[in-house]
Parts: C-alpha cells; structure tokens; sequence
C-alpha cells in the first residue's frame, strides 16, 4: 500500500440525484488522497452504508425522498458513528442550516462550492474541524447576534420545529415518520405540542404562525 492509499480519506455520497452522486465520485476519485467507498439515495440508507463502510466523512444531502439528512445526521449522532458528517446541498435557509447543525453537523457547504474548496471541507471535516459556507456562516452569526422579535419562537424544540418544516412542505404524520425514524404516534405528540405553542388549532394554522413568527424560513 502506498503512503498517498494509506492516508487517503474515505467517503459516502448520500444524494437523490444519480448524476449528482456519479459527478462527486468521478471528481474524488481523479484527486489523489481520496477513497469513495460507497453511495446512498437517502437518509435511511445512508444509515446502512456508513455502518457497513465506516467511512471517514459521509456528504449528505438534506432534502432527499424517503429519508432526509437531518434525521440521518441526528440519528449517525445517536450511535455514536466515527464518520464525520459533510452537509452538501443547494439550500442556505435557517430552516436546513439550524437543524443540521444541531444533528450533528460537522461542515455545511453548498453544490455551487468550487471543486478545491470542497476538497478542503471534506479533509477539514475529517480531522473534525468545522466548515461552513460564508453564505451560512454569515447566517448563522446574523441568527445568533439578533435577538429573536418573538419569545414564543424559541419554545419550539429542535424536533418540534422539524416536524413544522415537513408539515409546511405538505408531508403527511406516516412520511414525517419515516423520515424522521419515529412512530406516528410520536409524530401527532410533537403536533400536539407544537399547535399548543403557536395557538393553533390545525395543521394550516400552525404553517401560517410559524411563517409570521419566522420559525419557517
């Protein structure tokens, strides 16, 4: 084995897009230092690839059918994976940025990163050191130095506001659990809690208050 092999960083490609996985794995595997060991459409199994590859760092995608980023993140967080979690995707709202993070997030970048940059972000990541874009770091500084206008915005927990962000995109309490690996049971608790917070009294009530009090991005 040579030392370049010895020392290369390992990697997941976790993207719905087959073009966008075939284009990341081209580009690692003509930079030296880098070993793409495998790949996954989703956050569920994702899962499975990074227990069976154990992987350096894992690029996730967020928004991904059958199974989101988040949830995987947060789930790899609960196990306790060794892999490093890479966050690469077209989207810069607090309404991804904030929950990834708080998953467990190492980096967040974005698709439209250059080629050298990404390269950096995922030797970064795999040493455990944290990247972010400059379009989300500085969002993330503006989120942390503005005081939010509403007190009642923060009473949502990390899951709760989960739960609102897939009920605002349409998604129904099965899909909800699924993609966030818990039971609908679960699921109608969070809503219980959540129209409870925002004085709603239905799911379109809960979508509209969340969007006035700028819990929706």
């Amino acid at each position: 084995m040579t030392e370049t092999a010895a020392r290369a960083i390992s990697l997941v490609v976790v993207d719905d897009h087959p073009v966008v996985r075939d284009g990341l794995r081209g580009m690692f595997a003509a930079a030296p230092g880098f070993d793409v060991l495998g790949e996954a459409s989703n956050g569920v199994d994702a899962l499975t690839a990074v227990e069976r590859l154990d992987p350096d760092v894992v690029l996730m995608d967020l928004r991904m059918p059958g199974g989101g980023g988040v949830a995987a993140i947060a789930e790899l967080t609960r196990r306790g994976a060794r892999s490093k979690v890479l966050v690469l995707t077209t989207y810069d709202t607090d309404s991804d940025t904030l929950p990834a993070i708080e998953a467990g997030a190492t980096g967040y970048l974005l698709k439209d990163a250059p080629r050298e940059e990404l390269f950096a972000a995922v030797r970064a990541a795999a040493d455990g050191r944290s990247v972010l874009s400059p379009a989300v770091a500085s969002r993330l500084m503006t989120r942390v130095r503005t005081p939010a206008a509403d007190p009642t915005e923060t009473a949502l927990s990390a899951r709760e506001r989960e739960v609102l962000v897939l009920v605002a995109r349409g998604t129904t309490n099965r899909e909800i659990a699924a993609e966030l690996f818990i039971s609908e049971a679960t699921v109608k608790t969070h809503l219980t809690h959540v129209f409870a917070k925002l004085g709603a009294k239905d799911r379109a009530a809960a979508v509209a208050v969340g969007y006035d009090r700028g819990i929706l991005g």
